[in-house]
């Protein structure tokens, strides 16, 4: 079987909500699955990351910190933004093609095998069928440690058979509300879902709703709560957190901080305000994990790490050159990425507006909340170009206008038939001294950057 048929067949099984709610979540389908395998999942340690946003930044960061420490890291992300290999990392080298190929048909097989003796009701599904071709990854390949981002809620995600030695919840927002519930406090149900009875769970005060969830579940539990707040630096006006540019490293986020008794200097390319307590949290699981016996984990280790953190299309900027705009990727998929995308383009660009204006290039799934990231984003645009990723769940122009309908009066808005004619489009209006920001669902800037030709 070649990659591309093996990458195909995975597809054909449909995104990873394709099943749902129709099949129901259920880990005992996946511990079927993986107990025909072996259980690769049990011979490796790992670290479970939940939370509606910032989950990707903290496993990266995390998971660069370790990889610092001489630590052979293993790394699970979703989705994908240029080639679905991303999603399985070690020492943040993606799965080779002929390793996904061989893992796909294990798994595939498995599954068939498992199916026609009546041991499952149905083939797993997209994400249950990369999850195990993970786990199956790193059991081969025994890593130290592997960082698992939970792929949607957290109690019943398929990443959820693994006993981790840590657990962490990021922030909580409103999303995928049609699968984990319509309130904060049901979303924050699924997300604690990965706390382990007598465990340690890495935390930051959040909403009242979910604090109170979280706290409950930590008792419940008896588990022990790790709390991150000493590693968030001030975020006041004037205080030693800022955003900065360094040559040409661009817009960095830069403080120092105190770490295990010394202080080091946090350098990230991940930048906005939000993202201070993705970092604090990345930092408070590493000193737990020193704690642990991971001696190799140190203040100048997690100093370095932090500085080598790479995820992509977060708030990832591409200078302008003679010919064209500087352009900000972002994937700001609900409500809150979207507040945060707003506030760093407010700190990262204080004269917009003064003969210097955004021309912005959005689209999203249909499933999301557009009509409220339209209010949050299209005010701050004086050009907006929708547009539409090459995927099913992926809405049109015309029902992004319905959503956001008088939203953007003030903007002139039109519509492009894809990611590349929205592209095109954006920078002639843009010209050289415009900025250019594209952002929404991740599918549409993981097309702009590979049309781009900006390399993961």
């Amino acid at each position: 079987m070649s990659y591309e048929t093996a990458v195909a067949q995975m597809y054909a099984l449909g995104h990873e909500l394709a099943q749902m709610p129709s099949h129901k979540f259920d880990l005992e389908h996946m511990r079927v699955l993986l107990a025909a395998m072996g259980n690769p999942e049990k011979r490796f340690s790992t670290v479970l990351i939940a939370g509606t946003n910032g989950k990707g930044s903290t496993a990266a960061t995390l998971a660069s910190i370790l990889q610092a420490s001489g630590l052979r890291t293993g790394l699970y992300t979703s989705p994908h933004l240029i080639r679905i290999n991303e999603r399985i990392r070690l020492n943040d080298e993606p799965i080779p093609d002929d390793d996904f190929v061989q893992l796909h048909d294990l798994v595939d097989r498995t599954a068939e095998r498992l199916v026609s003796e009546g041991n499952l009701p149905w083939h797993p599904s997209f994400f249950e069928m990369l999850t195990a071709m993970a786990f199956e990854y790193f059991a081969r390949n025994q890593p130290d440690i592997v960082v698992l981002e939970v792929g949607m809620g957290g109690r019943l995600d398929a990443t959820n058979v693994v006993k981790p030695r840590l657990s962490i919840i990021t922030d909580i927002a409103l999303d995928h509300q049609k699968y984990l519930g319509e309130t904060i406090a049901e979303i924050a149900c699924e997300k604690a879902g990965i706390i382990r009875a007598g465990g340690a769970v890495v935390t930051l005060p959040q909403l009242p709703a979910a604090n109170d969830v979280i706290g409950n579940s930590i008792l419940g539990m008896d588990a022990r709560a790790i709390n991150a707040v000493p590693y968030v630096p001030p975020i006041s006006p004037g205080s030693a957190s800022s955003l900065s540019s360094a040559n040409q490293e661009g817009i960095r986020n830069r403080y120092p901080l105190e770490v295990m008794g010394q202080q080091i200097l946090v350098d990230s390319p991940l930048v906005g305000r939000h993202q201070l307590r993705n970092i604090a949290l990345a930092i408070a699981a590493a000193v737990e994990l020193r704690d642990q016996g991971m001696n190799q984990i140190t203040p100048e280790t997690t100093e370095k790490g932090i500085r080598q953190t790479h995820w992509p299309g977060r708030f990832q900027v591409v200078s302008s050159t003679a010919d064209t705009a500087e352009h900000v990727l972002d994937v700001a998929h609900n409500p809150a990425g979207a507040w945060a995308l707003r506030s760093t383009l407010s700190s990262a660009y204080p004269n917009l507006g003064s003969g210097r204006e955004i021309t912005m290039v959005f689209g999203v799934m249909r499933d999301k909340a557009m009509r409220e990231m339209a209010e949050i984003l299209f005010p701050i645009a004086g050009h907006l170009i929708l547009t539409h990723a090459d995927n099913p769940r992926s809405a049109t122009p015309e029902e992004i206008r319905q959503a956001a309908v008088r939203v953007a009066a003030g903007a002139t808005i039109e519509d492009a038939d894809d990611v590349a004619a929205a592209l095109e489009r954006a920078q002639k209006v843009a010209g050289p001294n415009g900025v250019v920001v594209i952002t929404g669902s991740i599918y549409i800037v993981g097309e702009a950057m590979r049309m781009l030709g900006i390399r993961i």
